[in-house]
């Protein structure tokens, strides 16, 4: 099994940065494919950016495109989301996902197979 620890939410102003985590542990061989995905409150969740764990190959939602940046540390199985030029509709509770390589070509939550518990990200 995979379990995902996620860090780093908090609050801010409208056009600043922030940085959260994601820490992988237990059986992370069979993960091929990370992502971010986020939830408003009355929305349904949506993907934010995916990176493949065995390159360097990402994909971006169109909304975060140029603000937001997917990385990952393979050393310390660890994901990061860099989020730059931070806007009120970014707010939004953040998960971090994992699974196989089909999630980071759907883009879609159903091809993951594991969550973390998410971490709150509010822009006022």
């Amino acid at each position: 099994d995979v379990q995902l620890v996620e860090s780093g939410g908090s609050s801010v102003q409208a056009g600043g940065s922030l940085r959260v985590s994601c820490e992988a542990s237990g059986y992370t061989a069979r993960v091929y494919c990370m992502g971010w995905f986020r939830q408003a409150p009355g929305k349904e969740r949506e993907g934010v950016a995916t990176i493949y764990t065995g390159g360097s190959s990402t994909r971006y939602a169109d909304s975060v495109k140029g603000r937001f940046t997917i990385s990952q540390d393979n050393a310390k199985n660890t994901l990061y989301l860099q989020m730059t030029s931070l806007k009120p509709e970014d707010t939004a509770m953040y998960y971090c996902a994992a699974g196989g390589s089909l999630g980071c070509s759907r883009f879609r939550p159903a091809d993951f197979a594991y969550w973390g518990q998410g971490t709150q990200v509010t822009v006022s």
